[in-house]
């Protein structure tokens, strides 16, 4: 066999894992945004062919749906597991994971909100959360329909945080972010918006973790109340 024949043989198939395919995803999300996590362009991230790529996953979609459960599998659920802690506590231990978690993939965001949460994951998050409700006193029903109130305010609080970022990575230090937001809101004119001038340091703070605190607290308080 000639050298120009060895030569010409391909090299070794290129291995890919689940997990490869979703740490580029994460990183193109973070880069560019959710159009930036394309098949072709995790493929090219990764270095094989979009085939490959389809090997795992059917579509974008279902991309989408495993970037979404990649999340969630990095969140502690055992916190709801110790019923000596109380539900409170575990719900705001859980929440502000959450927030630590999402906030550090800011592009991910968006797809948690952009379609149905039904991965073994993400039910399983719902059904530990109405499972520790059902011990503040909650029934069946309240627990459900409180899950779904809490998740609406865990989500929507970041997705609005992380729309300043852009949906990208490294916007600045939470304090760094609040200091920006203050120089904006300081050249409100006092004159024609006086409420929103004299509560400038504290709209800036909405991006902080305290506000975040603030809100899940007047929630859990809310759902408690008879």
């Amino acid at each position: 066999m000639t050298t120009q024949a060895r030569s010409s043989r391909p090299g070794p198939r290129r291995t890919l894992t689940e997990e490869e395919i979703m740490g580029a995803a994460l990183d193109l999300l973070d880069e560019g945004g959710v159009n930036a996590a394309s098949v072709r362009g995790i493929a090219a991230r990764v270095g094989v062919a979009p085939n490959a790529v389809y090997t795992y996953f059917p579509d974008k979609a279902a991309v989408v749906k495993a970037i979404v459960e990649h999340l969630l599998g990095q969140v502690d659920l055992a916190v709801f597991s110790d019923r000596d802690v109380p539900w409170r506590q575990r719900i705001e231990s859980l929440a502000l994971e959450l927030r630590e978690r999402l906030t550090a993939h800011p592009g991910a965001v968006n797809l948690m909100i952009g379609g149905p949460m039904d991965g073994p994951r993400a039910l399983a998050l719902n059904e530990h959360l109405m499972e520790t409700l059902q011990d503040s006193g909650l029934d069946a029903a309240e627990a459900a329909k409180a899950s779904y109130l809490l998740i609406v305010y865990v989500f929507g609080s970041i997705a609005l945080e992380t729309a300043e970022l852009g949906g990208q990575r490294g916007g600045g230090s939470e304090g760094e972010r609040i200091a920006s937001r203050l120089e904006e809101f300081s050249a409100i004119p006092a004159g024609a918006y006086p409420l929103s001038a004299g509560a400038a340091d504290v709209m800036a703070g909405y991006v902080s973790t305290e506000q975040y605190a603030w809100g899940l607290h007047k929630v859990l308080d809310g759902i408690t109340r008879t």
